[in-house]
């Protein structure tokens, strides 16, 4: 069974780089020997047509990383090119000791970008993680220059101007069409803007000494379509429909009917045993016109809703659930019944008002609700996903699912888990509605608040991936629903 894989933050990338270094007799060009030379093979292995290669090197070590692929490539027989600005020559004594190398083949350097256009791959050697702030000037139009060049771009450790640790970028940043991590895969290449920028993740481990990773902790776990099989197992032959749980959808005020629906259809196809609904009346007729399976109920008081929540094992509460008296008469009562929950929409909306601990809750914030749970704007949540879904765990006592590219997962006490699937076409109303109901689906079937939260959002955004098969613009959530039986059953 695969395990997550472990992702690393910038002080523990550095501590491993020091101790394999020492590990290896304390000579840190070896090590960057064997960066270069790996980088040089993927070059090879990614593209083995290009003849001219363009290597844009930064003043520190990972430019110094870029010189040692320069000599492989020109000892090879391309016809290579370092570039560097006037006031960006090697400053690290490995970086010039790479440079060093290099000039003594033959190789040359130059300092303006017009070689950019002629070459058939570009290396971007220019920042490496440390770098976590804007550009200069200079160095901005370097790297629009590297975005406009035809040739594809091979990015080492990180795409220049990408923050490793958060995702963010804070000004221009290199777009790469695969990016070689070194060593540990870093953790803000996982999530938000940086996903535009860092293309295909590839990593080379170096080879180095297991004691690099001595007291070496990671800093969140990325999650890919292998883990479901842990979390997922087959059912017993002698099982009953009471023991995969009782998921009752919440919401569905006037003119939302679809919302409720579609969490309801999503538990039902990710193996809920029973599924019903609590909405308006005038949905009745439609849900069950077009799910049969569900349970709906006409819930217009207390004194019929109460019947429900004794009856469910998990609720579903928020999908089209609205803000009037209605929807807040519905979330008070499910809040205090003190049943597990998963919460979406105008439930969260709803907390954000009334902000309280909810320590039987999953939360499924989009950035924009995760900003106003905050009392902070959309803009600092993307910039630091992993500090912002730590922060609304911490704050509401729970697990919590930030939506977006990269969706990570928090809860206290817990390493963050970042989800490996999904794509741009799921960015459609109802696809959170959907994921409300895949995750109060496997919670009910009996896994813990975290996992659940964590293998709903993967089954998720692999069933979005393989229904963009046939094209991401148009998708719909429904279009979801028979991915999400098959990728259930791995």
């Amino acid at each position: 069974m695969s395990e997550p894989v472990e992702l690393f933050d910038i002080a523990a990338a550095r501590r491993i780089d020091a101790q394999a270094t020492a590990a290896l007799g304390g000579d840190g060009y070896l090590l960057m020997q064997r960066a270069g030379h790996a980088a040089w093979h993927s070059a090879l292995q990614y593209w083995p047509q290009a003849r001219r290669i363009v290597v844009v090197c930064g003043p520190g070590n990972n430019g110094g990383d870029g010189y040692v692929l320069a000599r492989h490539a020109r000892q090879s027989g391309r016809e290579v090119c370092v570039l560097h600005l006037p006031e960006a020559a090697p400053r690290s004594g490995l970086a010039q000791r790479a440079c060093t190398d290099y000039l003594a083949i033959g190789g040359h350097v130059e300092v303006t970008p017009e070689c950019l256009q002629q070459a058939d791959l570009i290396v971007d050697a220019l920042y490496g993680i440390g770098f976590a702030r804007a550009p200069d000037v200079a160095d901005s139009a370097l790297i629009d220059a590297i975005n406009a060049a035809p040739a594809p771009v091979f990015a080492l450790d990180v795409p220049s101007g990408v923050d490793a640790l958060s995702g963010d970028v804070p000004g221009a940043a290199v777009r790469a069409e695969r990016v070689l991590q070194f060593i540990a895969p870093h953790l803000g290449l996982h999530t938000g803007a940086a996903l535009e920028h860092a293309g295909q993740r590839l990593l080379a481990t170096l080879d180095v000494p297991a004691q690099a990773f001595t007291d070496v902790a990671a800093s969140a776990h990325r999650w890919i379509k292998p883990v479901l099989q842990q979390h997922l197992p087959r059912r017993r032959l002698n099982t009953h429909k009471g023991e995969s749980g009782h998921v009752l959808c919440v919401g569905g005020n006037h003119g939302s009917g679809g919302a409720v629906m579609l969490s309801a259809e999503a538990a039902l196809r990710s193996g809920a045993g029973l599924v019903s609904v609590a909405t308006r009346a005038p949905h009745l007729a439609p849900l069950l016109a077009r799910c049969p399976e569900a349970m709906v109920h006409a819930v217009e008081d207390d004194a019929a809703f109460a019947p429900l929540l004794a009856r469910a094992s998990v609720i579903a509460l928020g999908p089209g659930l609205g803000q009037d008296d209605w929807a807040h008469a519905l979330w008070a009562a499910a809040l205090v019944n003190g049943k597990p929950l998963v919460m979406d929409a105008d439930a969260l909306n709803l907390l954000a008002a009334d902000p309280r601990p909810v320590p039987h809750a999953i939360l499924t914030p989009h950035p924009g609700e995760a900003a106003r749970l905050l009392d902070t704007d959309t803009a600092s949540i993307q910039r630091d996903r992993f500090s912002a879904a730590r922060a609304l765990a911490a704050r509401f006592e729970t697990v919590v699912v930030l939506k977006g590219a990269g969706t990570v997962i928090a809860a206290p006490g817990q390493l963050p888990r970042v989800i490996v699937a999904g794509n741009p076409g799921m960015a459609v109303g109802g696809m959170g509605d959907l994921l409300t109901g895949v995750i109060a689906a496997l919670r009910a079937q009996g896994l813990s608040a975290f996992d659940a939260a964590s293998s709903g959002a993967l089954l998720h955004g692999l069933a979005g991936d393989a229904a963009a098969a046939e094209g991401e613009r148009g998708l719909l959530p429904r279009d979801l629903l028979p991915h999400l039986r098959a990728l259930a059953n791995p």
